[in-house]
């Protein structure tokens, strides 16, 4: 693999980045959103500082309140350019930003790099700390993810489209084949965690690359905040107990 960057791979260090931009059209300031007294952004940083592997903690944000929030937690703080802080920037070009402008100034970049979403409030810092072990321990890797089961009903040969003006399955001769749903292929959704190399966003031009090793975790730590109904959830499940996060505490 060509090396394409003008600084050094640093591969005793692993970083945390948080890319949490202001806007947001679901959920006005959703980063900071309260939920049961706390930020939104507060439980992936809090989950990320009981890791026993991240060294440093730096977000991208375009906007002072969530600057000001991630700051009191001791995250370091990456103004994001207007260019890249768009509803439809690919937040790839947010990380290989974020990079390349720590590279320029430091001289050298971290292997390893643990993406924290902001909207991903059930984190646990044991599956922050079994990603890293499974990408430092496996060099063909090219990043670690959690990954998650799903209902039956949304299992992606029961999906629909509409052509047309017509209902019809998405993937008509699999629904056939695999009418029951214990005869379906197993298929999972992405979880609540990417931990990844430098050298697969920065080379490769892709976060997960194309070997993408895997931790399972319950559904419920899955849980992402994309707009009220899931911060409804959210709330439920810290609630009810059926999410258990210690490290709050």
């Amino acid at each position: 693999m060509n090396k394409s960057f003008s600084y050094e791979i640093d591969r005793s260090t692993v970083w945390g980045l948080i890319p949490a931009r202001g806007g947001s059209k679901s959920i006005p300031m959703k980063n900071v959103v309260d939920l049961c007294g706390r930020p939104l952004i507060d439980y992936v940083i809090l989950a990320a500082k009981q890791s026993k592997t991240i060294n440093r903690l730096i977000c991208s944000t375009d906007n002072k309140n969530i600057a000001s929030r991630v700051k009191a937690h001791g995250v370091e703080v990456l103004g994001r350019p207007e260019l890249l802080a768009g509803d439809l920037t690919p937040v790839l070009d947010v990380f290989i930003d974020m990079l390349n402008r720590i590279g320029s100034r430091e001289k050298r970049i971290a292997e390893v790099l643990v993406i924290l979403q902001p909207t991903s409030p059930f984190l646990r810092p044991q599956d922050i700390d079994q990603a890293i072990d499974l990408l430092e321990n496996d060099p063909e890797a090219d990043s670690v993810q959690t990954i998650t089961s799903f209902p039956h009903n949304y299992h992606a040969f029961n999906q629909r489209v509409i052509e047309n003006g017509w209902v019809t399955f998405r993937f008509p001769e699999e629904r056939k084949k695999y009418f029951n749903k214990n005869l379906k292929p197993k298929h999972y959704i992405f979880g609540n965690l990417i931990v990844t190399r430098s050298q697969t966003l920065l080379e490769k031009k892709d976060i997960f690359g194309k070997r993408s090793k895997y931790i399972e975790i319950p559904p419920q730590y899955a849980l992402d905040v994309d707009g009220p109904a899931d911060l409804d959830l959210a709330k439920y499940y810290l609630t009810s107990g059926k999410v258990q996060l210690p490290w709050l505490e």
